[in-house]
């Protein structure tokens, strides 16, 4: 299930264990509010305004970073249902199983690398320059 949520003047199309980031909301990190769950505060990159009149030696530079929130949507409510007093648990991903690496004894696994090498070609021998 989704759901389209508005917030800072833009709509967002969420599933629940969405993380987004959004417009700085008022909240602290790990704080419930009505749409997620505050993971952080950031800052996004800065934004640099130069301005350079020629020859009149005037110049002006600014800079300016906007804030951002980071997001959890832990559930999606329907029906008037009131929301979880704390953030239900995560579901945790299964780790990819590891490959298992299997005991050769040193002997063996050169061979095995010398096996698996292509034959070197055979080279032409140098033809002979005759002086006379």
């Amino acid at each position: 299930m989704f759901a389209v949520i508005k917030t800072g003047g833009k709509q967002y199309r969420v599933a629940a264990e969405d993380v987004i980031r959004i417009d700085r909301v008022n909240g602290q990190p790990g704080e419930i509010v009505e749409f997620g769950e505050v993971l952080q505060h950031t800052r996004g990159d800065k934004v640099i305004a130069f301005k350079k009149r020629r020859r009149k030696n005037s110049r002006r530079k600014r800079g300016y970073r906007h804030e951002f929130s980071v997001v959890r949507i832990t559930e999606i409510l329907t029906g008037g249902a009131k929301p979880s007093k704390t953030a239900a648990p995560r579901p945790k991903r299964e780790s990819k199983p590891k490959a298992e690496a299997e005991a050769v004894p040193a002997g063996e696994a050169k061979s095995a690398k010398t096996r698996a090498r292509k034959p070197a070609a055979a080279k032409k021998p140098a033809a002979k320059s005759k002086k006379k």
